[in-house]
C-alpha cells in the first residue's frame, strides 16, 4: 500500500480466456445439493483459478440479494444449502456458500467480515460497533486473494426496495490497495497490505466507485472526502492512464473551471454559498459510443467563505481553455495553454496552427451584454496565414467575456460544431473597443486589414487604408467620393480617403481589369457629424 498502478487485480488473469468457461457456469442449472453445484461447474475447470472462477461466475449469476431477509435478519438462515435452495440471501449468505462451494471443490477460502463502504454510506461517517459486510480470501498460486460476490452480483436502488442483477467485474481479485477502498476487515491481517491501513484513514479516505479504476482513473486528490475551502476556493485533481472527458457538478450548478490534461483534470471550485456542498465528477472515455458519463467521484466541500470575484458567466461551457481535444478537432498549438486570458486594455491576440480543411467560427459571449450576434461576431478578427489563424480580440467594455470557438471541414457544407472555449477577462472600466469593419462573402480569407481596424471612423477626417488582398486588379474606397488605393510591390494596397459627409465607407474591388462590376468587400461605419 498505496497502489503500484499496474492492475485491477492481485492475479494476472486474462478475461478472454475465461470466455467459455463463464458462458458454461452461467448455464449450470443444480440447485439440490452444493456438491452436485460443484461437481457440475467443476466439468469445464481445470486450474485452481478456473474452479474458483466458474463457483464465482455462478453465485454472481444466480443468487440475488434478499431485501426482505436484510430487514428481517432473525428469520434469515444464511446456511450455504438454504441460500442455495432459496436462490437468494444477505452478504453472510454469498460468502457462506462461496466457502462451502470452495470447500467442495479443494480450494482454500476463508469468510471475512469486517466494515463497507456500501449501501447507506455517508462521506466521512464513522464505524463502530459490529462488522456490517462479509466478503472471502482464496488462497492461489500460493497467496491470498480478495473477492465480494455480494457486490460482483449487482446492485439495490437508492430506497433500498428493489435489487438488480449487475455483473460487476471489479470485485473478482481485486487488489488489496483497492479493495481497502471501500473493505475494512476486523482482523487487520486480512488487508493483505505494508503497511495496514488504520480505521480513521479508512474512514477519512474518499470512496472511489469501481467505475472510478475500471474507466481507468488512478488517482484523485485530495484523497479525503471531505474538503475545506481556501478563501472560497477547492482544488481537484484527477490523474487517468490515457485522455478522458469529464463534467463535474456542485449542487447541480458548475461554479468552477475544469481543464482537461492528457492524462486527467483539474478543477477550482468556487461555491456561491457557504455550507456544504456536494460535488459530483464525471468521466467518460472519448470513443465512448453514448453520450453517458459515469459518476467517478462524490466529494463534501465545506464553504466558509465566497470568493466573490469568482462568478463566471453563464455562457461558459466546461471544461475550460485548449486541451487535447481541441487539438483532435484541429487546433494545434494554441499561443494560450491556459484557461483564462487576462488583459488590461481589453485586446488580445491568441495564434493556433490548425488542421487540414478546418474552417472557424468564433464568438464572443457576456452576460450583461445587449451585443447582437453579428456584434459577438465583429469583435474577432480571423487572420489566416498560411495554415495558421490569428483571433484579434477587441472587447465592447469591461468584464468576463467568454469566447467560443466552433469548427467544420470547409469540404463540409453543414454546421459548426462547438469545439471549446476561453474565459476572457478585463477589469479596466474604461475600455470601449468598437466591432472590427463588417466583411461580405467577397472578403477572402487569407485577406488581412492592416488599418483601420475600427469598424467605426472618425467623422471629417483623412483616414489610412493598407490592406493585404491578393488576385484583385483594383481597389476603391467609396466615402462622399471614391478613392483608389494603389498596390505597393510587396503586396498591400494603400491609399487614404476623407469621411466628410458620409454615414458609411466602402471598400470595393475590381477581380478582373476588364470588368466594369465591383464587389462590395468591407463596410465601416463612420461617426455621427
Amino acid at each position: 500500500y498505496p497502489w503500484d498502478k499496474s492492475s485491477l487485480k492481485s492475479l494476472p488473469v486474462d478475461l478472454q480466456q475465461f470466455e467459455k468457461l463463464d458462458a458454461y457456469a452461467l448455464k449450470v442449472n443444480v440447485k439440490n445439493s452444493v456438491e452436485d453445484l460443484v461437481t457440475a461447474l467443476l466439468k469445464q475447470a481445470r486450474t485452481d483459478l478456473e474452479k474458483v472462477r466458474a463457483i464465482w461466475m455462478w453465485i454472481c449469476h444466480h443468487i440475488e440479494y434478499d431485501i426482505v431477509g436484510y430487514h428481517n435478519k432473525s428469520q434469515l438462515s444464511c446456511k450455504a444449502i438454504d441460500v442455495l435452495h432459496a436462490g437468494k440471501s444477505i452478504c453472510e449468505g454469498y460468502a457462506e456458500l462461496f466457502e462451502q462451494m470452495c470447500s467442495v471443490a479443494g480450494i482454500h477460502c476463508m469468510k471475512l467480515s469486517g466494515y463497507a463502504k456500501g449501501y447507506g454510506y455517508k462521506m466521512g461517517q464513522t464505524f463502530t460497533g459490529d462488522s456490517d459486510h462479509a466478503w472471502n480470501a482464496v488462497y492461489l498460486d500460493g497467496r491470498w486473494h480478495l473477492l465480494d460476490s455480494t457486490w460482483g452480483s449487482g446492485s439495490v436502488d437508492d430506497s433500498f426496495t428493489k435489487f438488480t442483477f449487475r455483473y460487476n467485474e471489479f470485485y473478482f481479485l481485486t487488489h488489496p490497495a483497492l479493495f481497502i477502498n471501500n473493505h475494512f476487515p476486523d482482523n487487520s491481517n486480512w488487508q493483505l497490505l505494508k503497511p495496514t491501513l488504520a480505521l480513521k484513514d479508512f474512514e477519512n479516505n474518499m470512496l472511489h466507485k469501481s467505475n472510478f479504476y475500471t474507466l481507468g482513473l488512478l488517482t484523485a486528490h485530495p484523497a479525503m472526502g471531505i474538503i475545506q475551502t481556501e478563501n472560497g476556493r477547492a482544488a481537484i485533481s484527477v490523474d487517468s492512464r490515457s485522455s478522458m472527458l469529464f463534467s463535474f457538478n456542485l449542487n447541480g450548478k458548475q461554479h468552477g473551471l475544469m481543464t482537461l490534461k492528457k492524462h486527467g483534470m483539474t478543477l477550482e471550485i468556487y461555491p456561491q454559498t457557504t455550507g456544504s456542498h456536494k460535488l459530483q465528477i464525471f468521466a467518460k472515455p472519448p470513443k465512448a459510443l453514448e453520450d453517458v458519463y459515469n459518476c467517478v467521484l462524490e466529494y463534501v466541500i465545506e464553504c466558509k467563505s465566497v470568493d466573490k470575484s469568482r462568478r463566471f458567466p453563464k455562457d461558459l461551457n466546461q471544461p475550460v481553455g485548449p486541451s487535447w481535444f481541441s487539438e483532435r478537432q484541429g487546433f494545434l498549438r494554441p499561443s494560450h495553454p491556459d484557461p483564462i486570458i487576462h488583459t488590461n486594455d481589453g485586446r488580445c491576440s491568441l495564434t493556433f496552427t490548425l488542421g487540414k480543411d478546418i474552417s472557424v467560427l468564433a464568438l464572443l459571449h457576456c452576460d450583461d451584454s445587449s451585443l447582437t450576434e453579428d456584434e459577438r461576431r465583429r469583435h474577432v478578427m480571423q487572420i489566416h496565414r498560411g495554415n495558421q489563424i490569428e483571433l484579434k480580440i477587441h472587447l465592447p467594455h469591461a468584464g468576463d467575456f467568454v469566447l467560443k470557438l466552433y469548427a467544420k471541414k470547409k469540404s463540409d457544407p453543414g454546421n459548426y460544431d462547438y469545439v471549446f472555449n476561453y474565459l476572457i477577462s478585463c477589469l479596466n472600466t474604461e475600455v470601449k473597443w468598437p466591432a472590427f469593419p463588417q466583411s461580405y462573402s467577397k472578403w477572402a480569407e487569407d485577406y488581412e486589414i492592416v488599418e483601420p481596424l475600427s469598424g467605426l471612423l472618425p467623422a471629417g477626417r483623412n483616414v489610412q487604408f493598407k490592406l493585404k488582398m491578393h488576385g484583385i486588379a483594383k481597389v476603391l474606397v467609396q466615402a462622399e467620393s471614391t478613392y483608389t488605393l494603389t498596390r505597393s510591390h510587396d503586396g498591400y494596397w494603400q491609399g487614404s480617403c476623407n469621411t466628410a459627409g458620409c454615414a458609411a465607407v466602402f471598400v470595393m474591388v475590381h477581380e478582373n481589369a476588364n470588368h466594369s462590376f465591383y464587389s462590395h468587400v468591407l463596410k465601416y461605419e463612420v461617426e455621427a457629424q
